[in-house]
């Protein structure tokens, strides 16, 4: 189980990086519709593997960790001075297609009717849904 100390650095990392990514790199490579998913950190805090995903699908998550890989230097510089940490961790961008998969569960529920989500309105037991007032 991970201490409570690299849970935080890990949500750290996955905050700035988020800001990094939308404020500081300016590749036009990247597209706006990338995601930083999940950062995992190494006991020794050593390496971290990032897992990023894109919503126009895998390759452009793919194209994106090779443009993330070549500015690695840049990005880790500034995840040293923005986190304040002793040493910085060697970062290791891994391409991850749940935001994709995400999005085609939520267009198939979609297409059954079945998309009630957070804000819906739930119907009480033995009602129906569409019960008009008179």
């Amino acid at each position: 189980m991970a201490s409570f100390k690299i849970v935080r650095v890990q949500e750290d990392i996955l905050r700035e990086l988020t800001a990094i990514l939308r404020e500081e790199l300016k590749d036009p490579r990247l597209s706006s519709a990338l995601t930083v998913v999940r950062a995992e950190l190494s006991g020794d805090m050593g390496h971290c593997k990032v897992y990023i995903s894109s919503l126009k699908g895998m390759e452009d998550a793919k194209t994106a960790c090779g443009v993330l890989k070549t500015a690695g230097g840049f990005i880790r510089s500034e995840l040293f001075s923005r986190l304040k940490l002793r040493k910085s961790p060697q970062l290791h961008f891994i391409p991850d297609d749940s935001i994709e998969y995400a999005a085609d569960i939520s267009g198939k529920l979609h297409a059954l009717g079945l998309s009630g989500g957070v804000g819906a309105e739930a119907a009480e037991p033995g009602e129906p849904e569409d019960a008009e007032e008179e």
